[in-house]
């Protein structure tokens, strides 16, 4: 069964700059494209960032030029790395297939506050 596993979230201060991990379970990783998906409080759950098995990224309008996803197949990792971190960036922050799996890791909480 696939299993994600996030991690790298925290509380940072607006402007900052955090990078997410998540290790995926599964050896059709490198051929699946992975999205970073975000749920901020009260809200549902949104894409962000996705990336294709051979490398092509999308970006949701609201973190174009702060966020890159990127991924190491070797190490079924897909990575996110956000900088000029805004309050409204703050939400629960997952990985997952694209379209996503009925399956979600535990998450990791990303916190921009002063």
């Amino acid at each position: 069964q696939v299993q994600f596993v996030e991690s790298g979230g925290t509380l940072v201060q607006p402007g900052g700059s955090l990078s997410l991990a998540c290790a995926a379970s599964g050896s059709i990783f490198r051929f699946r494209t992975m999205g970073w998906y975000r749920q901020p409080p009260g809200k549902q759950r949104e894409l962000v960032a996705r990336i294709t098995s051979g490398g092509d990224t999308f970006y949701t309008d609201s973190v174009k030029g702060r966020f890159t996803i990127s991924r190491d197949n070797a190490k079924n990792t897909v990575y996110l790395q956000m900088k000029s971190l805004k309050p409204e960036d703050t939400a629960v922050y997952h990985c997952n297939w694209l379209p996503p799996l009925n399956v979600w890791g535990q998450g990791t909480q990303v916190t921009v506050s002063s």
